[in-house]
């Protein structure tokens, strides 16, 4: 009878392990996937953040030559040309 008692507790380990082992094997599935989207993630914000960056640089030149336009007009009108 010990030997039977023994025996179910060890099929009840067994079981125990294995769902442990699944479990394991699911959660380093888990871990790989979600490691690969947050490469993916990181690039596109990599992406975006560089074309932010291109945005910027634009804007900052467009400003400066509207600044210098806009100054070349002032003086324009500060400094009309005299009609011959």
């Amino acid at each position: 009878m010990e030997t039977d008692e023994v025996m179910i507790q060890l099929d009840s380990l067994q079981e125990k392990v294995e769902h442990l082992i699944e479990r394991c094997n699911t959660l380093e599935r888990d871990n790989t996937d979600l490691s690969a989207k947050i490469r993916q993630l990181e690039s596109e914000l990599d992406q975006k953040t560089e074309a932010e960056n291109q945005f910027i640089r634009q804007k900052t030149q467009i400003r400066s030559r509207i600044d210098s336009l806009l100054a070349k007009l002032n003086n324009a009108a500060q400094n009309p040309v005299p009609e011959e």
